[in-house]
């Protein structure tokens, strides 16, 4: 983002922001035919107008350099029809259009001086004004990342607009309160100092009822942007977001002594308490303000960057925390249970001490005493080793394609250590007898330690610690890397088979009929074509219909494909789809099945081949198997069978309706496997 890229949006945002918070603190303290406070109205007024034309006038160069993003040309700024398309063929074309429409007229409101004499007159047009600031300012929500969340857009949008709204309120009256008490403090202010007290009072009510809602809101905005602790700590954007909530600490101090101390001593008398607090107040909540517009900057940084949820989080730390450390250790996994409880009620000894009393600062001390010794208990116990890519999202999908891909990759590159079907005898030497790569001597190849794939150990691992691994070796067992042998697709399509693999000894553990487990192994994506049709894909069933996928050799198979086309059309009437596919990939699979059965549902005459390379690791060695996915992309069933056997479609039919019957049990997997 360039600096005048930077500066516009600031001042955009910040601008918008308090023209807000100038009219809802003119609104807070009423009419006054004080001296001093028409004076302080007139000069907030009179800094509207300004505020207006900034808005404007940097919402017009904002469209300009967002034309120059569309078109990818410099030379667009100043092109009328591309202007023109941005502006007409967009949303955020639309929005600026709208948003700049209100700021115009507010603008025109101010510019002319209206006789407000009449109090009606008066309240209308303040009225009017913040209604105006304040719309203009919710429909940045419209144009924001709220607008690109999908699905559940409408509360996103929702949500930030009632985040911007308190910001507006909070933020914005921050500068034109401290100016009434700056003015009120001094002597010459006197006739004013009453009205402060009132404007004071009732903006720490309306403050506090703001950073409510945009401390909940934000909490919000948090889980949808960013989504999770990598996220936070290993972007750009999350890191900004620590620094914006960093600035908001002391921003809530300065708020609580404010709202506890300095605002009820403003009563006071006024020489001696009232006066001198007024100054504190005025100096702090000046204090606030600027803190407030380095918020402002932070955030019109982070509306040019991608959410936190959309980048590859770097993980800045050498361990992760994860309950598989202890999944195979009951005796650690109990030490873990006890400790997170005592650290539980550490922690609600610690906020018991809010409460007020005599020995509120011993509650305090030993509940954080307590609370940090049983999380070091169970910390260590949950630590594994990680590293920057350990959260990466991989940046191939989890398709049939990638992983026969990487299992082709996976023989000519790995089966040497690892051996020839990924379970490598832990000496470091495959079947074949050959030893590992780079290798200096024998002795050395024989003292290499590289472990099974089938290991639960190497299941549990993310896809970015995999994908780090096959980049940069592993110099504890001698690993080589592969970094600048394979391309990044080489290695996420080497990832993809290992997680693959290691699904596949898992799923051994899956029946014929769907089980009550919730729903854990992944059915990869394929496409396949059926004779000159257009390419199908398996996640466009997705949500509609339930999977039957039929690996089939013939002739053994034919029994159980007449048998599965007789029932077809009562499958179909369940919302049940059959995708069959050769074992032996044939083009010409249709023409081999002949007219008996006649079979109707699809035949796979393309992409056969990655189809069953990569379902055949879930059932090794079957010359018929056939796997039931539901709706939301989970392998859910598994049977496999010899030659000529059968098994009652009635099962079948069962399993159709326990699925039609079943509430989704978990969020749908996307196309990547972590």
């Amino acid at each position: 983002m360039t600096t005048i890229g930077f500066g516009l949006r600031f001042a955009h945002l910040a601008t918008s922001v308090l023209l807000v918070g100038a009219f809802s603190t003119i609104l807070l303290a009423g009419r006054s035919d004080r001296p001093t406070a028409v004076r302080w109205e007139a000069s907030l007024v009179a800094c509207a107008r300004w505020l207006a034309l900034v808005a404007i006038v940097s919402g017009v160069g904002i469209l300009m350099l967002q034309t120059v993003v569309f078109e990818s040309r410099t030379s667009a700024a100043h092109d009328p029809r591309a202007i023109a398309r941005v502006m007409l063929d967009t949303r955020f074309g639309l929005v600026w259009v709208a948003r700049q429409a209100l700021l115009v007229v507010l603008g025109a409101l101010l510019l002319f001086r209206l006789d407000l004499r009449r109090l009606p007159d008066w309240v209308v047009m303040r009225e009017e004004s913040l209604l105006l600031g304040a719309v203009a300012l919710a429909l940045a929500s419209f144009a924001g990342h709220a607008a690109a969340v999908a699905p559940g857009i409408t509360g996103a949008i929702v949500v930030d607009t009632l985040h911007l709204l308190g910001t507006g309120l909070w933020a914005g009256g921050l500068i034109p309160l401290a100016m009434l008490l700056f003015v009120a403090s001094r002597a010459s202010g006197a006739d004013a100092r009453p009205l402060s007290v009132l404007v004071a009072r009732r903006f720490s009510r309306l403050a506090l009822i703001a950073m409510l809602s945009m401390l909940a809101t934000g909490v919000v905005n948090t889980i949808v942007e960013v989504g999770s602790l990598p996220g936070l700590i290993g972007t750009a954007h999350g890191r900004l977001l620590l620094v914006k909530l960093g600035l908001l600490l002391p921003i809530l101090a300065l708020a609580a002594v404010n709202r506890r101390r300095l605002v009820p001593a403003l009563s006071g008398p006024a020489d001696t308490v009232g006066r001198p607090a007024m100054q504190r107040l005025a100096t702090f909540v000046s204090i606030e303000a600027v803190l407030a517009l380095a918020i402002l900057a932070i955030v019109a940084v982070m509306t040019t960057m991608a959410p936190a949820r959309h980048q590859q989080p770097d993980w800045p730390l050498p361990f992760r925390l994860t309950w598989d450390a202890v999944a195979d250790s009951p005796g650690a996994r109990a030490r873990v249970i006890v400790a997170t409880q005592i650290a539980v009620l550490g922690v609600v000894a610690a906020l018991a001490s809010l409460v007020p009393g005599r020995r509120r600062w011993a509650a305090l001390a030993a509940g954080l005493v307590v609370a940090v010794l049983a999380a070091g208990a169970a910390v260590p116990a949950l630590a594994v080793a990680a590293y920057p890519t350990s959260f990466w999202r991989p940046a191939v999908p989890y398709t049939a394609v990638s992983i026969a891909t990487g299992r082709s990759l996976y023989t000519e590159h790995c089966a040497r250590c690892h051996g020839a079907t990924a379970d490598a005898a832990s000496d470091g030497v495959d079947r074949r007898g050959a030893t590992p790569p780079r290798a200096t001597t024998p002795t050395d190849a024989r003292s290499m330690k590289f472990p099974t794939l089938l290991s639960r150990q190497t299941a549990r691992r993310t896809a970015g610690d995999l994908f780090w691994w096959i980049t940069h070796g592993d110099a504890r067992s001698g690993m080589p890397a592969f970094g600048a042998e394979l391309g990044d697709a080489e290695r996420w399509d080497l990832v993809n088979f290992v997680r693959a693999f290691g699904a596949a000894d898992a799923a051994r553990g899956l029946g014929p009929t769907v089980g009550r487990e919730r729903p854990w192994l992944v059915a990869p994506d394929f496409s396949f074509s059926v004779g000159p049709t257009p390419a199908r894909a398996l996640r466009d069933r997705r949500g509609s219909r339930v999977v039957l996928l039929v690996l089939y050799t013939l002739p053994g198979s034919r029994p159980r494909l007449a048998q599965l086309a007789e029932r077809y059309a009562l499958l179909t009437s369940l919302e049940m789809e059959i995708i069959a596919a050769p074992t032996d990939a044939a083009p010409d699979a249709i023409r081999r099945l002949g007219d008996e059965p006649r079979v109707l549902f699809p035949i796979v005459t393309d992409g056969a081949a990655d189809i069953v390379r990569t379902y055949g690791l879930f059932a090794p060695r079957a010359p018929h198997a056939e796997f039931l996915i539901d709706r939301q992309g989970y392998i859910r069933a598994r049977w496999t069978a010899s030659a000529d056997e059968t098994r009652d479609v009635a099962l079948l039919l069962a399993d159709a309706e326990r699925l039609n019957q079943e509430k989704p049990a978990g969020a749908p997997p996307d196309e990547h496997v972590h």
